[in-house]
């Protein structure tokens, strides 16, 4: 009986001191969508004209700089957030540098040790960790990008991902400026494509490939005629 209690008493006291720096916020201009429901657990830190949605959560030291939107339902943990930016719903920031005029999500995370350049875009359901992304990058639908450089103005199609590990080591990707890289595309690390590259769609690339130049890793599509196709054995 008394362990309930004690447990009821730390879940009351936790939840009226983040109620309690929820209102201060309130005070000092930060717009919430939910005072109630935001969930404070260490030093958060806001600039002006801050929007905040519901279900938000922060963790470790959080800096918001002037502009920022966080939409419903994100964690963001011991990071930096650019002016004007928006992380988008249900989105995850953890130990790292978001710069000015980017968004990231729906749906996206970025984990230790990821810098953000200026006016970045990580779309849905993308993963980044531990990589620096250049300014303008475009990386909007469903890719991993892990141990990687990429320089600016870079833009990385849906499906791709860096093959960082090999089963031993954890190996690098560099993606110099202005290189396209095409939807499916397979990465593997060690490995950089040079500025103004463009990797065609469905590729597995192994080797460097050359600045300004198509690069393309694809078996050569076949049809076999008068293919009969499997059968079934169930009647």
């Amino acid at each position: 009986m008394i362990s309930l209690i004690k447990k009821i008493t730390i879940l009351f006291f936790d939840r009226f001191s983040s109620f309690m720096k929820s209102l201060k916020l309130l005070i000092n201009g930060t717009h919430l969508k939910s005072i109630g429901s935001l969930d404070l657990q260490g030093d958060l830190q806001v600039g002006m004209n801050v929007q905040i949605g519901k279900q938000v959560t922060f963790q470790g030291i959080v800096k918001l700089s002037d502009g920022v939107i966080i939409f419903d339902n994100c964690l963001l943990k011991d990071c930096v957030v650019g002016t004007n930016t928006e992380i988008r719903s249900s989105s995850i920031i953890e130990d790292s540098i978001v710069s000015s005029d980017s968004f990231i999500g729906p749906f996206a995370r970025l984990r230790s040790n990821t810098l953000l350049g200026q006016e970045a875009q990580i779309g849905n359901f993308v993963e980044i960790k531990n990589s620096s992304i250049g300014d303008k990058c475009r990386i909007n639908h469903m890719a991993f990008i892990g141990d990687a450089s990429i320089g600016s103005n870079v833009t990385i199609g849906a499906g791709t991902i860096t093959c960082n590990h090999d089963g031993a080591e954890i190996n690098k990707t560099t993606i110099e400026d202005g290189a396209y890289i095409g939807s499916n595309v397979n990465l593997v690390a060690p490995i950089t494509i040079y500025s103004n590259a463009t990797i065609g769609s469905g590729s597995t690339i192994t080797q460097d490939a050359p600045e300004e130049k198509l690069t393309l890793a694809r078996v050569k599509q076949s049809t076999i005629e008068n293919w009969k196709g499997p059968k079934s054995t169930r009647r």
